[in-house]
């Protein structure tokens, strides 16, 4: 955490990935007056943080009850799965219609950090590393890019973000997949602008991930995972 920030950037950027890693239990109420004491800062702040976590999907905000973990929940996830592969191919149709030259260039360049950053830190690492997903993020992010509608952007955010944390928290997953193959066949149709065969791949790539989760088992979790 870098210490040249300001106090609700830091506690923001911990929360957020304690809530990713596994830090606390999908469910668990995120109390405010604790979190301040943990790390020091003011109520304002952790409060600050937690609309922040909520507008990502990463906290869920109850009347009267403060603020919570997402609920881990198997058909939960494969609906956030469904809203995907409708959303997703969509976007890509419009972004290979609009794209220019820049669009394939951050296509192009997004892609290959990806290919070259490892997926996991430790062969025995339980989850992908940090790195990789955000360079996961990124190469998916660029592909829809140039869709020219923020509001689908928008969209693409919050179901990535659930996605995501439905990942991180999987209690199943498939490493014999060729996820390399996947990504190189995805830039490849995009910059070929084959429009229709990118939609089917990015819908089968995306349906192939939430194949493979299953909710963890949360009263056998350890707190930190």
């Amino acid at each position: 955490m870098g210490e040249g920030q300001a106090p609700s950037v830091r506690t923001y950027e911990s929360l957020r990935r304690a809530v990713l890693h596994g830090e606390f239990r999908p469910g668990q109420a995120l109390k405010p007056h604790d979190l301040a004491a943990e790390r020091g800062v003011s109520l304002a702040v952790v409060r600050e943080s937690l609309l922040r976590l909520a507008g990502e999907g990463l906290a869920e905000r109850l009347p009267n009850r403060g603020f919570v973990v997402p609920q881990a929940d198997d058909e939960r996830w494969q609906m956030i799965a469904q809203a995907r592969t409708v959303v997703e191919p969509a976007m890509l149709r419009m972004s290979i219609a609009n794209g220019d030259l820049e669009w394939e260039t951050r296509v192009r360049a997004a892609h290959h950090r990806l290919a070259r950053t490892p997926p996991y830190e430790h062969d025995d690492d339980p989850h992908f590393s940090d790195a990789w997903a955000a360079a996961h993020h990124e190469f998916h992010r660029a592909l829809l890019d140039a869709c020219g509608n923020d509001v689908l952007l928008d969209t693409f955010e919050r179901l990535w973000t659930a996605s995501e944390l439905a990942r991180r928290w999987s209690a199943a997953g498939n490493r014999d997949r060729d996820a390399v193959a996947e990504h190189l066949r995805l830039e490849q149709l995009a910059l070929g602008r084959q429009s229709e065969e990118g939609a089917e791949a990015l819908a089968a790539h995306v349906s192939d991930t939430a194949a493979v989760l299953s909710p963890p088992h949360v009263e056998n979790r350890n707190a930190a995972h």
